[in-house]
């Protein structure tokens, strides 16, 4: 490895994410290739490059070899940017110039002629503008122009040396062909690409990678991107390795007495906890209850909400006596109604991230992974994602509560997704019939973090009492499964109101 190239000053890409991702930026003074089909980002992520440099007081230069100077300036507008000043826009007129019926080459190639012209231009306009950064896009019309493999070459060579010369950091970008010549990615010194990948439903995903950059160490594999008004946001693939903070390992409580006798105390805090069960039974009034007794201890806590509006749980929960909306008018208690079909890995993972690292939230509420597992393309990826996340969670001390419906109200119960074993703890949730009633029922399934009741206690949930956890159910078997029978001489169920 050049040390010479280690320690090269970077050029910011302007780019929020991919700077991380770069280790940076670019090692200034060379010449990079962002590469990608139609549509994907290219010029967007180019001018987001020049209009850094010209936030720092440097000269810019932008070469269009297949849209109009007009055609720039719109989608500069689209961004809300401003083109004037330093940067220099240069768009040769290089398909009218091939195609005019006078120019008539008898012992030269006509591509020959027509691309040395269209260097010397470049090079003379270069000479007079002594731009620090510069873009080419792209490079096809100089690829049929040169016809001949070894002229593109030593052309695309030429210009490499011509910029380097002169402390120029180029970009030049290019279509990401199945066929493609692979000379231009030998001879740049970095290569970005960008992918946009068709979904069946929603809208597409976009992602990135580094395929080289020599000379620095990089974070590799695909980051997930968007592009909105203003340009280019990425976001770097979480590492959970690279977050770890100590913090006060003690008890994290839900303000609900029988359901902190569950977990003999309480939660983990740095732990994650699984709350399974069908619809309706209680799973998001026990993640509010956890969100409002951390608000006493004026602890922040984030809601992430796929499956239902965000007024419909305020709503729940103020019919159960917790006044969740007073505390989002607070601050204290955020809830982000996220869109699957919208929605790419990569940016909701950095949505809880700066949850957390920006905003100090210390009980993060992922309900429900059902409707997590929509936004994945792959089920295998689903797991990854989510393991990753719940580890560096645990490793900032935050307590995660991930909610799942399982199919079915009562009988067997099936997931469709098995996020049990990522958990540190699972709480399970079931209807049961008696005297008339369907009643809902609660259990501690496992707690890696501590020991925890063994037993299944009746859960309520009404307007007058709120929720109330009740005695072990010792009178009943099959709770769980549903093939209730009672042996009991007695009924121990609590009556303090009908459970919703």
């Amino acid at each position: 490895m050049d040390d010479a190239t280690i320690k090269a000053p970077r050029a910011a890409t302007g780019i929020p994410g991919l700077d991380e991702i770069l280790g940076g930026g670019l090692p200034e003074h060379r010449l990079y290739v962002v590469e990608g089909s139609a549509g994907c980002g290219k010029t967007t992520l180019a001018f987001q490059f020049l209009l850094d440099g010209i936030g720092r007081g440097e000269q810019g230069l932008f070469v269009s070899f297949s849209e109009s100077e007009d055609e720039l300036r719109l989608v500069a507008d689209s961004h809300g940017w401003n083109l004037d000043g330093p940067l220099h826009l240069h768009v040769p007129n290089v398909s009218e110039e091939s195609s005019d019926p006078g120019r008539d080459y008898t012992i030269f190639e006509p591509g020959e002629v027509e691309l040395n012209e269209l260097m010397k231009n470049l090079y003379d306009l270069v000479e007079r503008l002594c731009p620090r950064r510069a873009v080419f896009d792209s490079l096809s019309e100089m690829r049929l122009l040169a016809r001949d493999p070894l002229r593109y070459r030593r052309h695309i060579i030429g210009l490499k040396n011509f910029f380097a010369k002169r402390n120029c950091t180029v970009i030049i970008t290019d279509e990401a062909l199945p066929d493609r010549d692979p000379q231009l990615q030998s001879i740049a010194h970095g290569v970005i690409t960008l992918e946009q990948i068709p979904r069946d439903y929603g809208t597409s995903r976009r992602r990135l990678r580094i395929l080289k950059l020599r000379g620095s160490s990089i974070r590799d594999g695909f980051h997930d991107f968007v592009i909105r008004r203003g340009g280019l946001q990425v976001f770097p693939t979480l590492i959970a390795a690279t977050h770890q903070r100590g913090f006060k390992r003690e008890k994290y409580k839900s303000g609900v007495e029988g359901l902190d006798r569950l977990l003999e105390g309480g939660l983990e805090r740095g732990s994650s906890t699984l709350i399974a069960g069908p619809a309706g039974v209680g799973k998001s009034s026990i993640a509010c209850a956890y969100a409002v007794n951390a608000a006493k201890r004026n602890e922040r806590t984030a809601f992430f909400i796929f499956d239902e509006r965000k007024s419909t749980l305020v709503a729940r929960a103020a019919g159960f006596g917790m006044k969740l909306d007073e505390l989002v008018e607070s601050g204290i208690v955020t809830i982000t109604q996220v869109d699957p079909a919208q929605l790419s890995p990569g940016e909701f993972a950095h949505s809880v991230q700066m949850a957390v690292d920006r905003d100090g939230v210390s009980l993060v509420i992922l309900d429900t992974l059902n409707g997590y597992m929509q936004s994945m393309p792959d089920e295998r990826f689903l797991l990854l994602h989510i393991h990753e996340l719940l580890t560096y969670l645990n490793q900032r001390g935050v307590v995660t509560l991930l909610i799942t419906a399982q199919n079915g109200l009562v009988g067997s119960l099936e997931s469709p997704i098995d996020a049990s074993y990522l958990a540190d703890a699972m709480l399970a949730l079931r209807y049961f019939e008696s005297s008339g009633r369907v009643r809902q029922a609660i259990s501690v399934i496992k707690n890696r973090h501590g020991a925890h009741e063994r037993t299944i206690r009746e859960l309520v949930l009404s307007p007058q009492n709120g929720m109330v956890v009740g005695e072990p159910l010792t009178d009943f078997e099959g709770v769980l499964s549903g093939q209730l029978r009672y042996r009991g001489e007695s009924d121990s169920l609590l009556t303090t109101g009908t459970s919703s």
